[in-house]
C-alpha cells in the first residue's frame, strides 16, 4: 500500500469548497473544464455515503473515466472519501482511495488531498501526476470562487 498527501492553501471559503465535493461535484466541470469534463450520479443521491459517481476527466493529456463510491463523509472534519471501483485507475491499482479534507481557520483554509493506493505490480509508478491533477482542480475551484 502506498500513500501520498499534499496540502494547498485556498483563499476561497473552505465550507463552500467542502460543500462542492459533498453535494455538488457535478458543478466542478464548470469550474475546471480543462480537467473535469463530466460528473454524473449513477446510484444514490448527491452527498450521501454509498452513492456512485462517474467522472470524465483529462489526466496527463488523455481522456479518462472513473467510477467511485462515496465511502465516507465527515461533516465535522469537512472530509469526503471516494473509493475508485471502475475506470482507468483500476488498470494500474488494486485499490485507490481519494480523500479531500478542508481545514477552515478564519481566512486561512487548507485543502488536504490523500491518495491511498495498492499497485497491481512493481512497475506501476506512484500517482504523483494525479496528485498534481487534484491540486490543479483545487486551484481552479478557488479561482472560480474568487471571481
Amino acid at each position: 500500500m502506498g500513500k501520498l498527501v499534499a496540502q494547498t492553501e485556498i483563499k476561497s471559503d473552505g465550507d463552500v469548497f467542502h460543500e462542492i465535493f459533498r453535494h455538488r461535484p457535478h458543478h466542478i466541470k464548470n469550474m475546471s473544464p480543462g480537467n473535469i469534463q463530466g460528473c454524473d450520479i449513477h446510484e444514490g443521491e448527491w452527498g450521501t455515503v454509498g452513492s456512485v459517481i462517474f467522472w470524465n476527466y483529462t489526466h496527463d493529456g488523455k481522456e479518462k473515466v472513473a467510477k467511485e463510491i462515496i465511502e465516507a463523509i465527515d461533516e465535522e472534519k469537512k472530509s469526503v472519501t471516494f473509493k475508485v471501483i471502475e475506470g482507468d485507475l483500476t488498470k494500474l491499482y488494486k485499490t485507490f482511495i481519494i480523500t479531500v479534507h478542508v481545514d477552515t481557520k478564519g481566512q486561512n483554509n487548507l485543502v488536504t488531498w490523500t491518495l491511498e493506493f495498492e499497485k497491481l505490480n512493481e512497475g506501476v509508478e506512484d500517482p504523483n501526476t494525479l496528485m498534481d491533477f487534484c491540486l490543479a482542480v483545487t486551484k481552479d475551484i478557488e479561482a472560480h470562487h474568487l471571481k
